[in-house]
């Protein structure tokens, strides 16, 4: 981050050789930047720090002086003293944008939440688009625990700096902070209702632990069973689990609330791939899924499991091919549509797609390996 303002900071320096001479033919001047210059090229800040105050008592109304000792002092994180100089540049001249950006992030760095929220919005307003500005606005703002507005902010950081991992970080764990506040809100209200018990499940499910989850989306069915959804969602962490008699018995009561919820009717088809075999039967529940839901993927993969084990490979080929278009990266369906083409004994496009599969699946592994690698050295560190 630091990196970043010393990057527009060098953009300054033009700036300030035409304000020297604009106000003043001192020749030290230009020989006290040189000075200045060449010692930050050499990380001799110190020496820097003092050539740039000695411009600033031969020209003390030169404001790019005040943003490029201000940077220094920050790149030190020496906050205290950068927030003072700076503030006394942007009152010579306040369309320093750069030291107005500085300065919002030493506020906020000093713990001057309030601070630092009014300068960094100004920012933001004179330029939309400063990355750095906007992140550390949405820092602040969860500090002031304003969370849709750090949200807000974060969203728009993501949509323009997609790789950004901080970023993300910073916006599921805004996400998961709301989630927090609402739970306790509802909890203050009625910690007994199905709102908070359906809630509470969720949050637990997105931390993998279903057996609380499940906990939690039971007192939901008890407390509302003709509510559209809770079975529904009890029935999922069961599926999860591979618990399939459970399961099944929540999304056939889900059907009985809600007969339009398509997703129930094709995990019944799935548990019956699952725990039988049962193509028949399967295909039945997962042609009416998709009646309700054609663009329901995962029932179409399904849906031609069961069209093989029932020889109807023509039919499965169809289905797996819309659903590589919809999830082209999926490794397992391009292995299924490579074994229905080899039972229709179309040798070269099961060939094809087990390349796609090898590939896939390398790159997966390829993955994998990373990431355990970049788990050691994290240890190795630490």
């Amino acid at each position: 981050m630091f990196r970043v303002f010393l990057g527009l900071n060098a953009l300054l320096f033009s700036w300030l050789i035409a304000a020297v001479q604009a106000q003043t033919s001192d020749s030290r001047i230009e020989e006290l930047y040189a000075q200045a210059k060449a010692a930050q090229s050499h990380g001799d800040f110190a020496s820097a720090i003092a050539s740039y105050e000695s411009i600033l008592k031969i020209a003390p109304k030169l404001g790019p002086a005040y943003n490029n000792l201000g940077s220094i002092y920050f790149s030190q994180r020496d906050f205290q003293k950068a927030i003072a100089i700076l503030t006394r540049g942007l009152t010579i001249d306040p369309t320093m944008v750069s030291a107005s950006a500085l300065l919002g992030i030493a506020l906020y760095q000093t713990g001057e939440y309030s601070q630092a929220r009014t300068r960094l919005e100004t920012v933001l307003r004179s330029n939309p688009k400063d990355n750095a500005a906007q992140l550390y606005l949405a820092k602040t703002l969860l500090k002031l625990n304003d969370g849709d507005a750090a949200a807000a902010n974060l969203k728009q950081l993501a949509a323009r700096d997609t790789h950004n991992q901080e970023v993300w970080y910073l916006l599921a764990h805004t996400y998961m902070k709301l989630s927090e506040e609402s739970l306790a809100k509802m909890n203050s209200i009625d910690p007994n209702s199905v709102w908070a018990h359906e809630l509470s499940g969720e949050v637990m499910e997105s931390m993998n632990n279903y057996d609380g989850a499940i906990v939690e989306l039971k007192k939901a069915v008890e407390i509302a069973p003709r509510r559209a959804g809770v079975h529904y969602k009890l029935g999922d962490a069961y599926w999860t689990q591979s618990q399939w008699d459970a399961a099944a018995e929540q999304f056939q009561a889900e059907l009985a609330v809600d007969p339009a919820n398509c997703a129930a009717r094709w995990k019944i088809g799935n548990i019956g791939l699952q725990k039988n075999g049962d193509a028949k039967a399967s295909l039945s529940d997962i042609d009416a899924a998709l009646a309700q839901c054609p663009s329901l993927t995962d029932a179409r993969v399904d849906r031609s499991r069961a069209l093989m084990k029932l020889n109807r490979n023509e039919e499965a080929a169809g289905d797996l091919v819309k659903a590589i278009a919809a999830n082209p990266s999926d490794a397992g369906n391009h292995f299924l549509l490579a074994k229905a083409y080899r039972a229709m004994g179309k040798t070269r496009e099961a060939q094809s797609e087990m390349q796609i599969f090898s590939r896939l699946e390398e790159a997966a592994r390829a993955a994998t390996a990373e990431r355990a690698r970049e788990v050691i050295k994290n240890k190795e560190v630490h």
